[in-house]
């Protein structure tokens, strides 16, 4: 790839190389990081309780609260390293292989 790119929508992180300094602010929303990932959360939603511990231990900031008031993995950041399972309360949150 040539350097500088003027456009960052256009780079993939796979694009990048080794060592890159990303100049522009706020430029992360633009780099889906969710392919990295091999496991998925997946909530029960009738066993959570809406705590929104997931939301709070996320190390990525991929979960967001949905219309009724659940907290669910924005899949295009979320890289499935399992902490919401783990810090769930109530266990309604299970990592699930993704399909290949």
């Amino acid at each position: 790839m040539k350097w500088p790119v003027k456009n960052i929508q256009d780079i993939k992180w796979q694009d990048l190389e080794l060592g890159m300094t990303i100049t522009e602010p706020g430029s992360s929303r633009f780099y889906k990081t969710g392919d990295w990932r091999t496991f998925k959360p997946v909530v029960d939603k009738s066993k959570c309780i809406k705590c929104g511990l997931c939301y709070i231990f996320c190390p990525d900031a991929a979960i967001y609260e949905d219309n009724e008031g659940f907290f669910v993995a924005n899949l295009d950041y979320c890289k499935g390293c399992g902490i919401c399972a783990k810090e769930c309360y109530v266990q309604c949150i299970t990592m699930v292989e993704e399909e290949v």
